[in-house]
């Protein structure tokens, strides 16, 4: 009995100390999946520890739009009040990050902040033309509404930000009722949301006392940053295109294995990426089908004609994976530019080898022998043998007398003898 009461008194006491706490979790770039399940992982932990609150310190500029809707109903649902706070000064909740905001039970911008602009668009950034289109906005502005009344926040100018791609700063998004508070850092926030009173899902009504709460930041996972970095449309397009050279250069040099080991893994994480990030199939399909005529060129005699298609592919699928008003980052123009320089420089290099190869005749039998090296195995005087290509031969010296295990090169063959002089 002593045992148990012993043991309640520790959880309770280790609730006590968590209830002084306060999670902070960090999102810093797009909305994609493995954000969300960072997201959940931190929020769940604040619940099983009895945390006064769960921060969210946010800036992105938008992303998916099914992931945003899960990572809101992650929000809505919590056992524990979630507080999102845009920052750091000049950061952004723009698009996808403006619904996250309006959920959360305190909102909260930094200075020099800035949220809205959340108007839908496909998922290649396109604007979705048609009925299809209408139901996806008007869905998207009665989601901002409702989330907006759900906090007792203003509607029509959360409503604006989808249906007019409306954007505020702080201090216009706090005049206008967007958000809760406008803190120049966390420490300020967490003194001046103390005392608020906040209603749970459950119906529950909790008293933030935050002002002296410790602050516990959780990072993501090494797995988490991993895959986070490589959410990143430049690190895809980077590592999609390595993967692609990478295997082509094990293809055409089996056995080397490190090329090919780096592609497969390259590959594997850009196809990961993309897919997460919804980039446009034929953007890819034109990439590889770039690196196949290219890798064609080297059977084909085309005069050039397959360089150029590939260079044309390569381009065209560079810019089509991510359109400029989709609302995830695109990629970096002087990236484009410097992979399409750097991969061209190559094949053409690899292209040069070749012909010269190809031009290079032909040299068997004893021809292949004209100039090959050999070592002196008894001493030449000049008469002797040496050991050319693993083969013991008769060898004349047409350089004086040569010592046994000196170095010859071969001038030519007569019959079954080599004529040789010093290398």
């Amino acid at each position: 009995m002593a045992l148990l009461l012993t043991a309640v008194v520790a959880v309770c006491a280790g609730h006590a100390r968590n209830a002084d706490r306060v999670m902070v979790l960090t999102v810093d770039g797009p909305i994609v999946p493995v954000v969300e399940r960072y997201l959940d992982r931190g929020i769940q932990a604040a619940e099983n520890g009895g945390y006064q609150a769960c921060v969210i310190e946010m800036n992105t500029p938008g992303g998916l739009y099914e992931t945003t809707q899960d990572i809101v109903q992650r929000i809505l649902g919590a056992r524990v009040p979630v507080v999102v706070y845009v920052s750091p000064a000049g950061g952004w909740a723009a698009s996808a990050g403006t619904f996250i905001i309006l959920s959360g039970h305190v909102a909260a911008m930094a200075p020099g902040s800035r949220m809205g602009a959340a108007h839908p668009v496909g998922g290649q950034g396109e604007e979705i033309q048609g009925a299809p289109g209408e139901k996806i906005r008007e869905d998207a502005a009665a989601w901002a509404r409702s989330l907006a009344e759900l906090r007792g926040r203003n509607p029509a100018r959360a409503e604006a930000a989808v249906l007019q791609s409306k954007s505020y700063t702080d201090a216009e998004a706090l005049k206008a009722n967007l958000v809760d508070y406008r803190a120049r850092d966390l420490e300020a926030l967490l003194r001046a949301m103390d005392g608020r009173e906040v209603k749970l899902a459950d119906g529950q009504v909790q008293v933030l006392r935050t002002a002296a709460a410790a602050v516990e930041r959780r990072e993501a996972g090494t797995v988490e940053r991993i895959l986070l970095t490589v959410s990143d449309p430049n690190i895809a397009y980077l590592l999609l295109s390595l993967g692609m050279l990478g295997i082509l250069v094990e293809i055409f040099n089996p056995g080397i294995l490190f090329p090919g080991i780096v592609g497969v893994v390259s590959l594997f994480f850009a196809l990961y990426a993309l897919g997460t990030l919804e980039a446009s199939w034929s953007g890819i399909i034109l990439i590889i089908l770039a690196f196949a005529f290219f890798a064609a060129e080297l059977f084909v005699a085309s005069y050039g004609l397959l360089t150029v298609a590939g260079i044309g592919s390569l381009i065209t699928g560079s810019l089509l994976l991510f359109s400029e008003s989709s609302p995830l980052p695109g990629i970096n123009w002087s990236l484009i530019a410097g992979v399409v320089v750097s991969f061209t420089a190559f094949f053409a290099f690899a292209l040069r080898a070749v012909v010269k190869a190809q031009k290079k005749p032909a040299e068997t039998g004893l021809e292949g022998l004209h100039k090959a090296t050999g070592v002196v195995l008894t001493p030449l005087n000049p008469r002797g043998e040496i050991l050319l290509e693993g083969e013991r031969w008769q060898a004349v010296s047409e350089d004086g007398s040569i010592d046994r295990g000196e170095e010859v090169r071969v001038e030519r063959i007569e019959g079954l003898r080599a004529y040789v002089k010093r290398k």
